[in-house]
Formats: C-alpha cells, sequence, structure tokens
C-alpha cells in the first residue's frame, strides 16, 4: 500500500485546474475541485445547476434524473472540473419532457419532442425568457419576438413561458444570499483552499472557510475542505460530521462520499466503504482515486474478481505513477 502522504490531493486552482500531489501532508484527505461560480439572482439562464436544485426545482426524484441521464435522455450538458452541470437550456427540455410525461405522452414521443425544442433552441436570441411552448392543435410550437418555429408534431399538451420558468427558478433556488454575498463567499473559499495548501496556514485557510459558509450556507466544498481541515488535525470525528453536512446541502457532491468511503475504510468498514466509493463514482465515473480505493476494499474482503475491474478502470484513467505499479502488482497476482 503507498504511505499515506500519497493520499492526499490537492487542485491547483486557475486556467488549467489540475490536480497535484502534495507530499508535504501526512494525513490523507480527499481530492478537491471548486464550486461552480456563485449563481445570479439577475440572469439564472447563464447559471449552472446541481441535480439536486433541479430535483428541488420540478419536484422529480434525484433517482429519476439520474436515470435519464445514464439512459442519455435528458443529462446535464455542462462540465466544471469533473462535475456535469444542467444549463438553463436543460431545464427547458425537462420541463418539457416532465409536461409531456405527465400528460400521458409516451416516452418514445417525448423523446421525439425534446431532441426538437434542443434543435430549435439555438435558433432564438436571447433572452429566452420572452420564449412562450404551446400546444397548437397536434403540433407544438416554439415562439418568440422573431418568429414561431414548429419543432415537433404530435399530440402534445404544453403551454408555459420560459419566463415564467425563469421565475420559478429565482423562487425557489434563489432565496439565499445576495448576489454580492455569494461572490464574496465564492472569493473567500477560494482563498481557502490557497491557504490550506501549507499546514502554517491553516487557521487561516479555516477562517475564509467559516466566513465563506457564514455569506453563502449552500458552498458544500467549503464544508468538506473544512472537514479536511479537521482531519489532518486528527479530528477524525469532526471531519466526519463536516462531510455529512456537506452531503445534506449537496448530496451529489463526489468528494464528500469518497472522503467517507475513506474514513469506513480505515476503520475496518468495508462493506459500508464501498458502497460509499460505489456512490461518488455512479456521480463521477472518471473520479480515479474512488476506483483504487474501492479496489482495494475489495481485495481486503476477498472479492478479487470485482477489485480486478477496478484496478483495470483506475490504469485506464491513470496510467502512470506509484498507485499505478501498485494497481498493476494487484492485477498479476489476481
Amino acid at each position: 500500500m503507498a504511505n499515506e502522504d500519497d493520499n492526499v490531493i490537492h487542485v491547483v486552482f486557475g486556467p488549467e485546474g489540475h490536480r497535484v500531489r502534495a507530499p508535504t501532508v501526512e494525513s490523507p484527505s480527499p481530492t478537491r475541485e471548486p464550486s461552480p461560480a456563485p449563481k445570479d439572482r439577475d440572469d439564472p439562464l447563464a447559471d449552472l445547476y446541481t441535480r439536486a436544485e433541479v430535483s428541488r426545482l420540478f419536484e422529480i426524484p434525484e433517482g429519476r434524473l439520474r436515470y435519464w441521464a445514464e439512459s442519455q435522455f435528458l443529462l446535464p450538458s455542462a462540465k466544471r472540473g469533473r462535475r456535469r452541470f444542467y444549463t438553463f437550456q436543460d431545464l427547458i427540455s425537462i420541463r418539457v419532457a416532465k409536461g409531456l410525461l405527465d400528460g400521458g405522452v409516451p416516452l418514445r414521443e417525448v423523446r421525439k419532442s425534446v431532441d426538437a425544442i434542443r434543435v430549435a433552441l439555438p435558433k432564438v436570441v436571447r433572452p429566452l425568457a420572452e420564449l412562450r411552448v404551446v400546444a397548437e392543435g397536434h403540433a407544438m410550437l416554439v415562439r418568440d419576438a422573431t418568429g414561431t418555429f414548429e419543432p415537433q408534431t404530435g399530440q402534445l399538451v404544453l403551454d408555459f413561458t420560459v419566463g415564467g420558468l425563469r421565475d420559478d427558478v429565482v423562487r425557489l433556488l434563489r432565496d439565499q444570499p445576495s448576489t454580492t454575498d455569494a461572490r464574496t463567499a465564492y472569493d473567500l473559499y477560494l482563498e481557502g483552499c490557497r491557504l490550506d495548501e501549507d499546514e502554517t496556514t491553516w487557521e487561516q485557510a479555516e477562517r475564509a472557510y467559516l466566513e465563506a459558509l457564514r455569506l453563502d450556507p449552500s458552498l458544500a466544498n467549503a464544508l468538506t475542505n473544512l472537514g479536511n481541515l479537521q482531519f489532518r488535525r486528527g479530528d477524525v470525528a469532526s471531519a466526519e460530521a463536516l462531510y455529512r453536512k456537506a452531503l445534506l446541502v449537496d448530496p451529489q457532491q463526489p468528494e464528500a462520499l469518497y472522503n467517507l468511503g475513506f474514513l469506513h475504510s480505515d476503520r475496518g468498514e468495508l462493506e459500508v466503504a464501498v458502497d460509499y466509493f460505489e456512490r461518488a463514482i455512479a456521480i463521477d465515473p472518471e473520479f480515479a482515486d474512488a476506483h483504487f480505493h474501492r479496489a482495494m476494499a475489495l481485495e481486503m474482503q476477498g472479492r478479487r474478481r470485482e477489485a480486478r475491474r477496478c484496478w483495470q478502470r483506475y490504469l485506464e484513467l491513470e496510467p502512470k505513477g506509484e498507485w499505478s505499479d501498485i494497481a498493476r502488482q494487484h492485477l498479476q497476482r489476481s
């Protein structure tokens, strides 16, 4: 097994957003990604949205949204770091799909209509808020000030303004910090990320994270990074509590899930650990470290056939490095 120092991964924040090993820190901690930039109450059409937010907005179970994404029906089209987010255009497609499905339209026809909406939207000049999606006879029309588009014919049941959807987003998802507070909180979060690279500035990093969370309690990654600091200080109980709190804010945060898996693995609770690693991988299939530690936990349970697939996947994602050598050694023995 690699030295614990090798488990420490930090993120370099900047145009590239790459990850680097940080061998000077003694305790293991998770991979870390910057949160999406704060949402702008005045322009929700330009924002990105998490699965949890979309679930709350449309009252659709997250499991159904996950299935839609996995089946390539309705998936988040934007990517920030290793995570995917929904755009406002994606919200329009989801609103269309939900309305049609609730109206009894067959899924096959819904797929055609959603695909047609996606084709029609690029023709529309901003602001999207001026759009109206209506049923007229047996045709679904997309209208704006410049004209009318007929994206798909069929038995359709919609009539809603995109401006109304924008207002719903503001009402349901923006009732938190002001734009100024959110952006200040995000800057403080990034400052905390910079400061927690060095043990001598951990206290300053902690203050930055706490102030960021005071201004914007929705910054789940700040909670996760606070947990990392507590873990490095040896306070595992506080770290675990912070990881769980981060998941209450953002249930789809793979870093917090990975951390909890690591803690359970460290305690010998291997089945629980594997479950957390699998949940992290389901959200982010390219989360290499989660594949590695899942493989290790499976090996410790004697589940070598399952572990073998994890080692192979890890090597596909990380073909070079000390951990890659460990993965190859396990494959040679199995």
